[in-house]
């Protein structure tokens, strides 16, 4: 009967941790065949990121910055959504899952945040390259 009791015990924390670990951060969740998929951005360099803006692919640049940043300075062509503003719901701005998504922020940080949470939601192509701070192209202002 003891031997009865912790294989039971056993198999139900079994369950229940795999039930975890598909709630965890990271973007995982079990897709109808029952295996875990989860979601990643990919993080790439300047050079390819102004590589990728050369391409005619539909893709979208991404600032994550404030509103009153992103009006001092940003990549040309850029739209702005800031990191605080992506939660649970996608962006109006991207409608499209399987979209090509370059994001930057100032610094780097504010742009990995924002692209794992964009990755999280089942953005497929989602690619963050770094802050504005290392950019030596183009910037445009907004005018006032």
């Amino acid at each position: 009967m003891k031997k009865f009791r912790f294989i039971t015990c056993a198999a139900i924390c079994l369950i229940f941790a795999e039930a975890l670990s598909g709630c965890t951060p990271g973007g995982q969740i079990m897709d109808g065949d029952g295996m875990v998929r989860t979601f990643e951005y990919t993080s790439i360099s300047m050079e390819e990121a102004k590589e990728m803006m050369e391409q005619d692919d539909g893709h979208v640049i991404v600032d994550v910055r404030r509103e009153d940043e992103y009006a001092e300075g940003h990549i040309p062509g850029a739209i702005l959504i800031p990191n605080e503003s992506i939660e649970n719901d996608p962006p109006e701005e991207l409608p499209e899952w399987d979209q090509i998504i370059l994001i930057y922020c100032r610094s780097g940080r504010r742009s990995k945040e924002a692209a794992q949470k964009l990755a999280d939601m089942g953005y497929e192509n989602v690619y963050e390259f770094g802050g504005i701070i290392d950019w030596d192209g183009e910037i445009v202002k907004d005018e006032e």
